[in-house]
């Protein structure tokens, strides 16, 4: 799945949330994507947090 599928799925999904569940349920919605994207990215080894943990610089 390319980019931009993935865009409009999850388009898609945040717009069903704020159809059926209101403006709360929207934002629980995209909460909680970008959290998961944040978590496939470092798992993926694309995101390196190194840098905001403090971890891997030698002093």
């Amino acid at each position: 799945m390319n980019a931009t599928q993935t865009g409009l799925l999850a388009g898609l999904i945040l717009g069903a949330a704020g159809a059926f569940g209101g403006f709360s349920a929207f934002v629980i919605v995209l909460v909680v994507g970008a959290l998961g994207l944040v978590i496939g990215r470092v798992l993926d080894g694309e995101l390196d947090l190194s840098g905001v943990l403090g971890r891997g610089r030698d002093r």
